[in-house]
């Protein structure tokens, strides 16, 4: 039992399961808008399946990218702790992890909708390609915020079955929101990814114009939070929750300054994971509650 324990946690911490908070919550408020709008009552099998996609989705994209990353990553000091390089996971089991993977979201996909089913392998193609991006173009950032921004949206169509402006817009704010707070993650490679010619926006455009980028990216999101809120006519607790996000942005970078990475993880952890769930929450508040 032990050892079935520790093998579990090594597969969670490959796939860096705790990083699932900064997408689930934006897929929880796509399913919850669409039951808003009229779409369908509260399904509680229909909300488990899409948690279910969220996880073997994201699983399947965490470990391929561990996989093709396999021999990178054991010559960056900063990840050669990781399962792979150190042995713990071997790179066969990891792939067929992530065909397992890949196989239960299409599977579960089919289980909610036919459009669902039907979208779930152009997901898979674009949750999986992000992996190798890096190694061609330093917009690889915007490609993993395009993967998480596919949760409100494949959320909101499985239970519509048709697509919206609103989740799409939600979609919009991960996108950017998500590729900002990846091109300051990735400013602690930028000396490897120079070295071993990766691509990134911090390797290509040097880091003060990285994170004036990176600060870009964020504005706009913002500026979609803010339309959002407008064109749906929003209350009250939408209002706090873009209040909220937004000044956790402003604050990420307050913290990050060239030349001192001592705060990335605390800004690209703590802060975002906390900006996702307060604005999600507070939104699908807003949703059912008016004041």
């Amino acid at each position: 039992m032990g050892q079935l324990i520790r093998r579990v946690g090594e597969y969670l911490s490959l796939v860096k399961f705790s990083h699932t908070i900064f997408a689930m919550p934006f897929a929880l408020l796509g399913f919850f808008t669409a039951v808003a709008d009229g779409n369908s009552s509260f399904s509680l099998k229909l909300f488990l399946l899409v948690i279910l996609c969220m996880v073997f989705a994201r699983n399947a994209a965490m470990a391929f990218n561990r996989f093709t990353d396999k021999h990178i990553d054991s010559l960056n000091p900063r990840t050669a702790i990781r399962e792979i390089p150190k042995g713990k996971i071997s790179p066969k089991s990891a792939l067929i992890f992530v065909i397992v993977n890949s196989i239960l979201f299409i599977i579960a996909a089919g289980f909610i909708n036919k459009l669902s089913l039907f979208l779930s392998p152009v997901a898979l193609i674009v949750v999986l390609g992000y992996s190798v991006t890096k190694r061609f173009t330093a917009l690889s950032h915007l490609v993993l915020g395009l993967g998480l921004s596919l949760a409100p949206v494949g959320a909101y169509i499985s239970v519509a079955g048709s697509f919206n402006l609103i989740p799409i817009l939600y979609g919009m704010i991960v996108l950017t929101w998500v590729g900002g707070f990846d091109i300051i993650y990735s400013l602690q490679d930028i000396t490897f990814d120079i070295s071993n010619k990766l691509f990134s926006i911090p390797a290509k455009t040097g880091v003060k114009m990285a994170i004036v980028i990176s600060s870009l990216l964020h504005t706009f999101s913002i500026a979609v939070v803010t339309a959002t809120g407008i064109i749906n006519d929003s209350g009250i607790f939408y209002w706090s929750g873009a209040v909220a996000f937004s000044a956790l942005l402003v604050w990420e970078h307050i913290l990050i300054k060239p030349g001192d990475t001592n705060r990335i993880n605390m800004a690209f952890g703590t802060i975002n994971s906390l900006a996702g769930v307060v604005y999600s929450l507070l939104t699908i508040a807003d949703l059912y509650i008016t004041l």
